[in-house]
């Protein structure tokens, strides 16, 4: 495990307990190898903004909303990730190289986001993907000459882990034969991605795990072993989802922990999970502390903070069949700044990674729509700009973004 480019101080236990967040226990004590200064921040790339979130902006300012027009130019203009997915090999390798090279010039760190693995989402909000496998190596192979020797945080394919052809609805993944197919060709997909990715001497990739309220940890951890995550740099929590921050990392350490202790040879079964109590799991972890938990060995995580200021939505109970809180849900606001100074050994960054103001998708909530019965009006396709979510985002934003 290499961490060329995102690797921080180990710092001792008693430091590192000092700075989590507010509700999430104190790490156990792990070995700790090294102290070092504070790392510095590595620049993050902001890449040119949505189009429609600077219209937006003109809007507003021509209506006399300056305020909330500076705000969503300020959200625009913040670093965040880019999403290769839709493309073909040669226009992802171009663009791949377009972003990591004009990153390079600004000294920053960009992001990018591969969304291309074939039966993506199911086939269902956000469908699309790779026509096979064979394509979709050649298309990791075309990204991969695009980045080149460039720096790059490779976040790979948000939900492929998670939601798995093996969970598609009845039918979106071919019957059980088929998806029982489809679901080894996904970790073998994702298992050359990372191999050819990682071997570019600048990329750190990221694989997914979900989010805090989805998987529970020892159902993910033998998912990202059999994906490959022995040659990947670490894992991504809360990609799109809006769990709070102390959520995700109490959830991403745990993680880590149960990857250490099943490379060590102990079995994933083993390890709390993160609805344990945390005296039960943080008990669990000490007596393995000295014998497995080599922090210089342990895979790193990011998180995503792009909306998770306010935490999850809370739909009214009863309301609806199916409350999709994944999906729009209103009330929300900015998390975090991007950042590579997270105060944890192990998370690398806190990201923005998806793009604030763009929408989930079409948001039925178990109607039959086309409104999303919760806001009265019908939401845009995923990937568009959604006006209403993103003033919304940038009116609550925690902390605030609005001067």
């Amino acid at each position: 495990m290499h961490h060329r480019h995102l690797a921080r101080a180990l710092l001792p236990a008693a430091a590192l307990a000092a700075v989590l967040l507010p509700g999430v226990p104190s790490v156990p004590a792990v070995p700790a190898v090294h102290r070092e200064a504070a790392a510095p921040e590595l620049p993050l790339y902001a890449p040119p903004a949505n189009p429609e979130a600077h219209a937006q902006a003109r809007r507003l300012r021509a209506a006399g909303r300056g305020r909330e027009a500076d705000a969503l130019t300020a959200m625009a203009a913040t670093p965040h990730a880019v999403w290769l997915g839709d493309q073909s090999p040669a226009q992802a390798e171009a663009e791949a190289r377009a972003t990591t090279m004009d990153a390079a010039r600004r000294q920053s760190l960009p992001v990018l986001v591969l969304y291309n693995v074939p039966g993506r989402d199911c086939s269902q909000y956000s469908a699309g993907g790779a026509t096979g496998t064979a394509a979709y190596r050649d298309w990791i192979d075309a990204v991969a000459r695009g980045i080149d020797d460039h720096r790059a945080i490779v976040v790979l394919e948000p939900d492929s882990l998670a939601l798995l052809p093996r969970e598609c609805p009845p039918g979106a993944a071919g019957g059980d034969e088929l998806a029982r197919t489809r679901t080894a060709a996904r970790y073998t997909e994702i298992d050359y991605a990372v191999r050819v990715l990682e071997s570019k001497p600048a990329t750190d990739v990221y694989l997914d795990t979900g989010h805090a309220t989805w998987h529970t940890v020892n159902n993910i951890v033998p998912r990202l072993r059999q994906a490959g995550i022995a040659h990947a740099t670490g894992f991504a929590v809360n990609v799109s989802n809006y769990n709070t921050d102390a959520a995700n990392v109490w959830f991403a350490y745990l993680v880590s922990v149960c990857l250490a202790h099943t490379e060590a040879g102990g079995s994933s079964a083993d390890c709390p999970d993160q609805w344990r109590p945390h005296p039960e799991a943080q008990a669990w972890i000490d007596s393995r502390a000295a014998r497995a938990l080599d922090p210089a060995r342990m895979k790193h995580f990011i998180t995503d903070t792009s909306r998770n200021g306010l935490g999850p939505w809370q739909a009214p109970a009863g309301r609806y069949r199916d409350p999709q809180d994944w999906c729009n849900p209103p009330g929300r606001g900015l998390g975090a700044r991007p950042s590579t100074r997270t105060g944890y050994v192990l998370h690398d960054a806190r990201l923005w990674i998806k793009t604030p103001g763009e929408s989930d998708g079409a948001c039925l909530r178990g109607t039959r729509g086309p409104l999303d019965p919760e806001r009265g009006v019908q939401s845009p396709k995923a990937g568009d700009w959604f006006p209403e979510q993103a003033l919304e985002l940038v009116r609550l934003a925690n902390p605030a973004i609005m001067g």
